[in-house]
């Protein structure tokens, strides 16, 4: 579970970075801005929430994956409850898959 840890620590510090945006809204119009280089969705999210996004994210071309529960996020970021946030940076949004590659593909979609 430590590469769980270091992408929430990931996710931490491009949030200190402010290279992270969080909200539905915010991050829907960091997908169709093209500023969005990484979605994440919390595993717990509604189905809409998660249908809404994989749709958007395809359409896209950003890759989105699932992962952590809306607490964890939340908390990572250094606030409340997170249900979805894009990584607007391309080194990080990078740094992110590749950890989350190494967890194992079932929690990350390319698209």
């Amino acid at each position: 579970m430590e590469n769980k840890q270091k992408i929430l620590n990931l996710i931490g510090l491009s949030t200190k970075a402010r290279k992270t945006v969080s909200g539905e809204f915010s991050t829907e119009n960091a997908v169709k801005d093209g500023k969005a280089h990484l979605v994440i969705i919390a595993e717990d999210a509604s189905d809409n929430t998660k249908k809404m996004f994989t749709n958007m994210c395809t359409y896209y071309k950003v890759p989105i994956c699932y992962f952590g529960g809306k607490d964890e996020l939340g908390h990572a970021m250094g606030k409340e409850m997170r249900v979805s946030l894009a990584v607007v940076d391309a080194g990080l949004a990078n740094a992110i898959v590749k950890q989350m590659n190494i967890i194992g593909g079932s929690e990350y979609e390319s698209k």
